[in-house]
């Protein structure tokens, strides 16, 4: 591929929370009415030449996987259900973005479209991680690096973050959502 194109295109709505290591974005290719195969293989494109060593997709189906694999493009795949307790998910969500962070990664996170979901799935981790100290000034932050306001499904998921800290979840601890009884 030479030309313009050939550094891709920047998935829609895409924008760094911490520049240079953490993205978020709508799922590359659009979302479900305007998936376009040939814009999915742009994006991915642009990731790789941007440095994207991960995505992690916060969609509830496997849509896209294949085509990360298909590209080279690492992903792990966190199905964040629409609704009921999502504190497992959360906390191995927390876990995966934190150690692949520590270790120097570019990781792009998204779901079907750039809303409340991945919004309040990011302004969590920044809570649980310390990066920020309370729950109000995480979804402020989000708020602001994305320009749209997060709404009650983002800040219920910015509020159970809150519940779990790192100091006190430890993989099969007590407190562990995941440990087994």
């Amino acid at each position: 591929m030479k030309g313009k194109w050939a550094a891709g295109i920047s998935p829609r709505n895409f924008t760094w929370v911490i520049t240079d290591r953490l993205g978020v974005s709508e799922r590359p290719g659009g979302f479900a009415p305007n998936h376009r195969k040939v814009r999915r293989q742009e994006e991915i494109i642009w990731l790789q030449v941007h440095g994207f060593t991960r995505v992690v997709s916060l969609l509830p189906s496997s849509h896209n996987l294949q085509a990360y694999e298909e590209k080279s493009m690492a992903s792990v795949h966190f199905p964040l259900p629409p609704s009921g307790d999502v504190r497992g998910v959360l906390v191995d969500v927390f876990r995966e973005l934190h150690g692949r962070l520590t270790s120097g990664e570019r990781i792009l996170v998204h779901q079907e479209e750039l809303g409340d979901r991945v919004t309040g799935v990011v302004a969590g981790y920044l809570l649980w991680s310390e990066r920020l100290p309370s729950g109000p000034q995480a979804i402020t932050v989000l708020e602001h690096i994305t320009g749209h306001p997060m709404g009650p499904s983002g800040r219920e998921l910015v509020a159970f973050a809150g519940q779990l800290s790192p100091a006190t979840i430890q993989p099969g601890s007590p407190n562990d959502p995941n440990a087994r009884g």
